[in-house]
């Protein structure tokens, strides 16, 4: 028979109880609460309470606060809101050991021809960054036309058995490195169509984040700053104009530069940031790794909580009532 947990359909058998789905469950003796069809059901029950079809069961547990506060990216459940590269570190270890640092669960990599004098015993980045362990995100670093960039993407797939998730980043020139737009969306639209679950880098133009989101993007990333400046966010109420608009997540990519540009991004209502030079050019990389991770989670936890309105003027913090002159 059919009944519903957690608002889920679940066969189970007839006359089965409580205890069963429970055991089924693997949650026989933990800490839960069970609602059987809008009605605390008393643990004392659950052994004799019999089920019928139709039924519906919701289970809780306690969880620590803003333990589930996760983002949705191509149907994937992601916890952690910071996205890393792993370009210009001074080795792979160095690499390995920032990136965990991070906390990241997205890492992306350059598509590039690969070293046909290479040793084989040299170590290679996915050796080091298991896709076991993260999501491999390859990106375009480096395409300067729309057909370049395809043929990136459809090579990245194939390095990564099948993997759809890639990073679209077409430039217009090797000076500013912006994106070019123009190719972007012919790109865009190539691979969407392709199959591609495709995350963009473009400009702080809220109508052109519209449009990519319009072309069946799931993911839009405006840049902060030039890509590698560390400038920080140049045009927050961009910023904020493409998150107030958008139905996809929404990640601010380049010019990143300390923990607070991160928390600043966050409080603006981002879904997640990548960064990469931020990290790999610090003094102490790892050390710089761990604070944006803190700058991330500081900047959501800030953004949820809502800041107080911005005043003209002076407010006391301590009540004048009861002042003995």
């Amino acid at each position: 028979m059919m009944i519903y947990v957690n608002g889920e359909n679940r066969d189970c058998a007839e006359n089965s109880r409580v205890a069963d789905v429970v055991a089924e469950l693997g949650l026989t003796g933990k800490k839960i609460a069970i609602e059987l069809n809008k009605e605390i059901l008393p643990f004392q029950q659950y052994d004799t309470q019999v089920l019928q079809a139709g039924d519906r069961l919701e289970i809780v547990h306690a969880i620590g606060g803003g333990q589930d506060d996760s983002f949705m990216l191509a149907g994937v459940k992601y916890h952690s809101r910071l996205l890393v590269g792993t370009g210009k570190y001074k080795d792979l270890e160095e690499t390995r050991l920032a990136i965990e640092a991070s906390g990241a669960q997205i890492v992306t990599v350059a598509i590039r021809r690969t070293n046909i004098g290479q040793n084989p015993g040299e170590p290679n980045l996915l050796d080091v960054i298991s896709p076991d362990k993260y999501t491999i995100l390859p990106n375009t670093a480096g395409c300067y036309t729309a057909e370049d960039a395809v043929r990136t993407c459809r090579l990245g797939r194939e390095l990564l058995g099948g993997h759809k998730l890639v990073k679209l980043e077409v430039l217009a020139d090797q000076i500013t490195l912006f994106p070019d737009v123009a190719e972007t969306y012919i790109a865009a639209e190539l691979l969407v169509k392709d199959g591609f679950d495709v995350m963009v880098y473009t400009n702080d133009d809220p109508i052109a984040a519209k449009r990519l989101e319009e072309i069946g993007c799931v993911a839009v990333m405006p840049l902060a700053a030039p890509i590698g400046s560390g400038l920080g966010i140049r045009n927050p109420y961009n910023i904020l104009t493409i998150v107030e608009n958008a139905k996809v997540p929404i990640l601010v990519d380049a010019g990143v530069g300390t923990a607070s540009d991160a928390a600043i991004a966050m409080e603006l209502g981002c879904d997640g940031v990548l960064m990469n030079t931020a990290i790999a050019a610090a003094k102490n990389p790892i050390l710089m790794a761990s604070a944006m991770r803190k700058g991330i989670e500081a900047g959501r936890e800030a953004f949820l909580a809502g800041r107080m309105p911005r005043k003209r003027f002076a407010s006391a913090s301590s009540p004048i009532d009861g002042l003995f002159f």
